[in-house]
C-alpha cells in the first residue's frame, strides 16, 4: 500500500502563488515512477491533468497551466511539489496527486485551492 498526502492548498487572490506538496509513504519502493498532479472542479467534477513529473525530473504540463505551474521532485525525497504562480480564478479546484506502484493506482485525499478576490 502507498499513502499519498497532499497539502498546501488554500484561498489566494488572483495573481497569487501557492505551493502544493505531495508526500508518499508506505510501500513506495524506490519511488521511481512518475507522479501526476490532477485537479477536479466542483461541481462540474471534471478531472484535468495538471502536471506529471518523472524520476529524472522531466515534466509535462496541461495547456492551461503551462508557464505558470512548475512541478519539482527533490532527489532522494518521497515528496513532489507543485509551484503555482499567477493563479487565476479558473484554477480553483481540488488538487490530487497520483502514483502507480505494483500495478495499482494510488490517490491522495486532495487539497482544495480557491482563487478569488
Amino acid at each position: 500500500q502507498v499513502q499519498l498526502m497532499e497539502s498546501g492548498g488554500g484561498l489566494v487572490q488572483p495573481g497569487g502563488s501557492l505551493r502544493l506538496s505531495c508526500v508518499a509513504a508506505g510501500e513506495t519502493g524506490n519511488f521511481y515512477n512518475p507522479v501526476t498532479w490532477y485537479r477536479q472542479t466542483v461541481p462540474q467534477n471534471e478531472r484535468e491533468l495538471v502536471a506529471r513529473i518523472w524520476y529524472s525530473g522531466s515534466t509535462i504540463y496541461g495547456d492551461s497551466v503551462k508557464g505558470r505551474f512548475t512541478a519539482t521532485r527533490p532527489f532522494g525525497e518521497k515528496t513532489v511539489y507543485l509551484n503555482m504562480n499567477n493563479l487565476k480564478v479558473e484554477d480553483t479546484a481540488v488538487y490530487y496527486c497520483h502514483y502507480q506502484e505494483g500495478g495499482s493506482d494510488y490517490w491522495g485525499q486532495g487539497t482544495p485551492v480557491t482563487v478569488s478576490s
